[in-house]
């Protein structure tokens, strides 16, 4: 079985956003639904992927991180 990075799809209240995608990233988010649908077993919408990617890789930018944690210290 292939380690993905996403497992579980969250059910959250969504704010809606529009955004354009190249070709080619959408063809790739197609292709990455469709073997995380297979991976765990159920039916996953390209769509649904998007807010977790942008999550993760929010989450693992350590100067994107680090930003946050000064911006939160108190002064």
């Amino acid at each position: 079985m292939e380690k993905l990075k996403l497992s579980a799809i969250p059910d959250d209240k969504p704010i809606k956003l529009t955004v354009e995608l190249p070709a080619a990233v959408h063809q790739d988010l197609i292709a990455y639904a469709e073997l995380l649908g297979r991976t765990i077993g159920q039916v996953v919408e390209p769509t649904k992927l998007v807010p977790p990617m942008l999550a993760r890789f929010m989450s693992t930018d350590r100067a994107f991180s680090r930003v946050r944690r000064e911006k939160r210290k108190p002064s």
